[in-house]
């Protein structure tokens, strides 16, 4: 299997439609095991620029670095809303993804980009995939591709939904002490589907953090 089953840390039990609003402050508390498939997609196409989104300013967006290991490839293949709130919380949605696996590759949770990035649920379930490649000796090579992305914001302003397809076909787990990678044919478990619900406090200058995270896997749509 190139792909271990990582778990899923943070699954909102609210519906997609009520998703933003049930998620203002990301102090809900969310289990930390389950999955929810097959949702809809409920959020609305922004409306894109001709210019790719996800790219950070250098390594160190607001300062954080966020680079990677030159074999850890991660491509925002997506363009970025008009709306400049919707263009911030969808380019720190790809921070939050990078402050990962920064994560994996430094071997900790306490990085500072996960730190600037994520709070709450967020904050957790990016613990709980760090964790579980800790535990099983591998961290991660290859290209992992983000893709159809979508964003909707809160009538307060202060919450945006980011939602995205990821293909993982190009992306594997890699043991630690041997190097070996773990590769397989490309199947259905390497699409999933994403929302990542970002907030901002309203006199913030900080970063959007990731508050929320739903993952609906085996993600046909992302085919």
């Amino acid at each position: 299997m190139k792909r271990r089953p990582l778990p899923v840390a943070v699954a909102l039990t609210a519906t997609a439609a009520l998703l933003l609003t049930a998620c203002g402050n990301g102090d809900d508390k969310s289990s930390d095991n389950d999955k929810i498939a097959g949702a809809d997609q409920a959020a609305e196409s922004p409306k894109g620029s001709a210019s790719p989104s996800g790219a950070p300013a250098g390594d160190k967006p607001d300062g954080v670095d966020v680079s990677l290991p030159e074999d850890m490839d991660l491509v925002f293949d997506w363009d970025r809303p008009k709306d400049k709130n919707e263009a911030a919380a969808m380019d720190d949605a790809a921070n939050f993804v990078r402050a990962i696996y920064r994560g994996v590759d430094k071997r900790t949770t306490k990085d500072a980009a996960m730190v600037a990035y994520s709070t709450g649920d967020g904050m957790r379930y990016a613990k709980t995939q760090i964790d579980a490649r800790l535990k099983g000796g591998w961290t991660a090579t290859g290209t992992r591709r983000h893709y159809q992305a979508t964003t909707r914001s809160a009538p307060n302003g202060n919450s945006v939904e980011v939602a995205f397809c990821v293909d993982s076909t190009k992306f594997y787990s890699r043991e630690v002490k041997t190097g070996k990678v773990l590769k397989g044919a490309p199947n259905i478990t390497d699409f999933d589907y994403f929302k990542i619900v970002m907030v901002k406090l309203p006199t913030g200058d900080g970063p959007w953090q990731a508050s929320k995270v739903y993952v609906e896997a085996k993600a046909a749509k992302c085919q």
